[in-house]
């Protein structure tokens, strides 16, 4: 803020101010320092003592251009601090409002519980995309941390009344993320009640917690531990899959991502081939997979039918599949 720059030069100019009446009284009046010092701080600070030891004409006339310059600059120094803390204020009663009003607006978006690591990650990925989402963290420390680069609510995910200040009845999904498996099967069944809809996805720090918080309510349990174990076996056993897959689910690397196309209702891929719907010829991206109601169908073979409600699991360019996601979507 402009104000506490002013502030820190005028606290420069009052201590060189300073370091120069000391001088001026000891090489004037020979004054020791310390009695310098004093003068100086008593001029400054306008409380109207005596003088430390009578001064001389010339240590007068020095004494008066000390005071207008030391007074001056202490009322500047008021001021300016009175503008910093109004600034910041101001700043922190709009910027709360602000995110109160956005907050306000979300609808189809995704709520994350916990600004730990874990949710952080999950925002992360979820802003790169991007799509709406909002951090409900309780430590107030923590959601200001982050308070500019995401949406951040400060309050206690396991209440009813903070899940509806972020609108758990128009959202898409919700990631039960804090550090303890009690406190995620609250939230679980909390959600749960709230919107029967909604898709959650809980962490599970023990590996008893994962069937209480399918129990209650879960879609899917992750366990950060597990998956960790499992990825460290992988990279020592497969290691050219592992770097394969880093490089098409985080963007390492070559431009390649693996993204998810929902076919529609009268979308031009419904009721056509793998091979009419030209997916791999016009734009190189490879199907790997299509989800049915009845199972996954991986490798699909050219002549497999696409159908309207079915999920393609492709693999390709970011933006081809940006694309392919809207041709799919659209109505031919």
């Amino acid at each position: 803020m402009k104000a506490l720059h002013n502030l820190r030069l005028i606290g420069i100019a009052l201590a060189l101010l300073t370091l120069i009446g000391m001088a001026g009284f000891h090489l004037i009046e020979g004054w020791s320092w310390f009695d310098g010092f004093y003068m100086v701080i008593t001029s400054f600070s306008t409380i109207g003592y005596q003088e430390t030891h009578p001064l001389s004409h010339a240590g007068r006339v020095f004494n008066v251009g000390l005071i207008l310059a030391g007074v001056a600059l202490v009322f500047l120094g008021i001021g300016s601090l009175t503008q910093a803390l109004l600034e910041f204020e101001l700043r922190d009663f709009f910027g709360r409002r602000k995110m109160e009003r956005e907050i306000g607006r979300l609808s189809d978006h995704y709520i994350i519980c916990g600004a730990g690591r874990v949710g952080r990650s999950a925002a992360r990925e979820l802003a790169r995309r991007p799509v709406p989402f909002v951090i409900i963290e309780q430590n107030e420390a923590k959601a200001a941390r982050y308070a500019n680069d995401w949406l951040m609510l400060v309050g206690d995910a396991t209440q009813e009344q903070t899940l509806r200040q972020v609108h758990i009845e128009h959202a898409r999904g919700l990631v039960a993320a804090t550090t303890t498996d009690a406190t995620n099967l609250y939230i679980v069944l909390t959600a749960r009640g709230l919107n029967p809809r909604l898709k959650i996805i809980a962490r599970a720090s023990e590996d008893d917690a994962e069937k209480h918080l399918l129990t209650a309510g879960a879609d899917s349990v992750v366990s950060p531990y597990h998956f960790a174990g499992q990825r460290i076996a992988q990279s020592f056993l497969r290691p050219h899959v592992v770097s394969f897959l880093d490089t098409a689910t985080t963007h390492l690397g070559i431009d390649l991502e693996i993204g998810e196309i929902e076919v529609r209702q009268g979308s031009v891929f419904s009721g056509k081939t793998v091979e009419a719907s030209r997916i791999r010829q016009d734009r190189g991206i490879i199907i790997l997979a299509i989800k049915r109601e009845q199972g996954m169908h991986f490798n699909p073979a050219p002549e497999d039918r696409i159908d309207a409600g079915d999920c393609l699991i492709a693999m390709g360019e970011p933006s081809q599949l940006r694309q392919l996601e809207q041709m799919a979507a659209a109505r031919s």
